[in-house]
């Protein structure tokens, strides 16, 4: 295929087309038929009943996303059992539908550290002439409310997701956030409603955040599960992007004089919103959901839809299948919201609940969070002058966390996986980290500045090369993953309660980040990035010892998987010992055949 970069492999999937696929016909005798199918290596409770190529029904033309490749590379899991159909436009599409949420997130959560950074906003906000204590603390306030109304959001929204479903909670929270934040696009130097707006922002994107990233697990087949998780990450490191690049050209292209500098900025995060809530209209309801409300024909036919495939199509009804008896097997106990809770300590689901837990506040102390909320500052740190140069250098870290996270998406979390994501992710980017404590130690660029000594040598441009590195690295490792990972462990029953509570964690942990950073930055100085270097290590053993392999298993699978202690899992998958009922068995296209056959001809 060759080295094409990213190239959409699209192809026309006729029945003929299908038909050289299948196994070709045994000529075999009825007793070596019986032969085949009662040896030892072909078990019955394990026969391939997946005739994913073939269907009873006449099969119309079928337009596939089959492949999307870079490099050359498949970048879909492999080892399941999805056919090409299933990767195909639709399920693409509703994932850059919902990830519209995650393009506010990035965008709102970036553009306010270089937004406080133009000239027209402290003059405008009487931030102009203040002293540094002073403005870190105005600086915390306004970031920090943010992060505390997402924490707010996505523990309130668990509730109406259940009640409401998917689809109508992630347009409630559009329209949430739209109300933050047209408040404050028109603060007009109040600073109390630049916090309201803050806040009530906050509140939806919480909301979103938690619902989103489940909305797309549950749609997904298991094979690209985590690539469309990872449009959602995709999309808030794009906006993250967009944000410090807009900070820049409203600095460069609009007069100081103007409130439009500020204005401009944050006015364009309405329109991410405003994409959100009318395209969720388009998207159908998430099947499980509809499932768990005993709405079985509806899941099947919106599972039909996204799939690209007729109801009886034998990949449909197995996996309809899976869903029916997770469903009935805890609807004969249907739990109340007291049992839910106390379900959380059971066996195999607190297991499960530390890990989401531990990851999802973890990755607020990789360090990337600190540079997305205070850029500007950060590189002023590193003896960067003047805000259009800050601006600048900023936006240039966007990009790096961006290209970081298309990697993660298209490369990282099938082909390479969640568990060695997360170790060498942590590996690897504690080492540029490392490099900036010790530079900012040596060298006090900062320092120098303040004192008209702009002296940059090539010690210097290799600090600020590591801060585009690290935002690389960790964008496509821990912050991907993190929300990967919560996304799909959890048993479907107390789904949207555990991903609420992760949810919630990682927004406190980003609280803690955007409130404490502006004083770490003034108190301890290069400390502040040994510290997070420390962290990081910690985080890459933890991972080691405690995070399990999820890729290329399905949700109803998840719960064989955590059923064992976390180590001994760890330790079983590094021996290549299965922990997961094997879904098919490696057996010839004879016996395949023979089995199919077979099951027609009972039907």
């Amino acid at each position: 295929m060759g080295h094409q970069g990213l190239a959409y492999i699209i192809r026309w999937s006729s029945p003929r087309a299908l038909d050289r696929n299948r196994p070709r016909r045994s000529n075999l005798s009825p007793t070596r038929e019986a032969s085949i199918l009662s040896s030892p290596a072909y078990s019955i409770s394990q026969r391939v009943r997946l005739r994913s190529l073939k269907s009873s029904q006449p099969s119309r033309q079928r337009f596939s996303l089959d492949i999307i490749a870079i490099m050359g590379w498949s970048t879909h899991a492999s080892g399941t059992l999805d056919p090409p159909e299933v990767r195909n436009w639709r399920i693409h599409l509703v994932a850059l539908v919902a990830s519209c949420s995650a393009l506010a997130m990035g965008y709102d959560t970036a553009v306010i550290g270089g937004t406080m950074a133009l000239d027209s906003f402290r003059r405008d906000f009487d931030l102009a002439g203040k002293s540094q204590s002073h403005r870190d603390t105005v600086q915390g306030n306004i970031v920090s409310t943010f992060q505390a109304g997402c924490f707010f959001g996505a523990l309130l929204t668990f509730p109406l997701a259940e009640k409401w479903g998917r689809r109508k909670t992630v347009m409630l929270a559009a329209l949430v956030f739209l109300i933050g934040g047209t408040l404050m696009t028109a603060a007009h130097g109040k600073l109390e409603m630049i916090i309201a707006g803050r806040a009530i922002a906050g509140l939806g994107i919480g909301a979103s955040s938690l619902v989103v990233p489940v909305y797309i697990a549950e749609t997904a087949p298991p094979s690209i599960r985590g690539r469309l998780v990872g449009i959602f990450e995709i999309a808030s490191q794009g906006g993250g992007m967009l944000g410090f690049w807009i900070n820049y050209a409203t600095d460069q292209t609009i007069n100081v004089k103007s409130q439009a500098q500020w204005i401009i900025p944050l006015a364009l995060q309405l329109v991410p919103g405003v994409g959100l809530f009318f395209g969720m209209w388009w998207c159908p309801e998430s099947p499980r959901w509809l499932a768990r409300g005993d709405d079985f024909e509806g899941a099947e036919r919106i599972l039909c839809r996204l799939r690209g495939l007729d109801r009886d199509h034998e990949y449909v009804r197995r996996e309809m299948g899976e869903i029916r008896q997770q469903v009935e097997e805890r609807s004969t106990m249907r739990m109340s919201k007291k049992q839910q809770f106390k379900k959380l300590f059971q066996k195999g689901t607190r297991n499960r609940m530390g890990i989401g837990m531990a990851l999802m506040f973890l990755q607020s102390f990789t360090g990337v969070n600190i540079i997305t909320y205070y850029a500007p500052r950060i590189f002023e740190t590193l003896g960067v002058s003047g805000t259009s140069l800050r601006l600048f250098s900023t936006g240039f870290y966007g990009i790096a966390k961006t290209l970081g996270m298309i990697c993660f998406t298209f490369y990282v979390v099938e082909k390479v996986g969640r568990r060695k994501g997360l170790i060498w992710g942590a590996a690897l980017g504690c080492i540029p980290m490392w490099y900036i404590g010790g530079y900012v130690m040596r060298a006090d660029p900062a320092g120098a500045a303040a004192a008209g000594v702009v002296n940059r040598d090539a010690w210097g441009y290799l600090a600020m090369v590591c801060v585009y590195v690290n935002g690389f690295i960790i964008c496509a490792t821990w912050q991907g993953i993190t929300w990967t990972y919560c996304s799909e462990i959890f048993p479907l029953d107390i789904r949207m309660l555990c991903v609420a509570i992760t949810t919630a964690d990682t927004w406190l942990g980003s609280f803690i980040i955007a409130r404490s950073t502006p004083y770490m930055i003034s108190d301890l100085g290069y400390g502040a990035y040994f510290f997070f270097s420390a962290i990081l290590v910690c985080m890459g053993i933890w991972a080691f010892i405690f995070v399990p392999e999820t890729k290329g298993i399905t949700l109803e699978e998840m719960d064989a998987l955590f059923m064992k202690p976390m180590h001994e899992a760890v330790w079983a998958q590094l021996r290549g010992k299965k922990l997961v009922p094997e879904r098919s068995d490696s057996v010839s296209d004879e016996k395949k055949y023979i089995e199919s056959e077979q099951f027609e001809r009972k039907e």
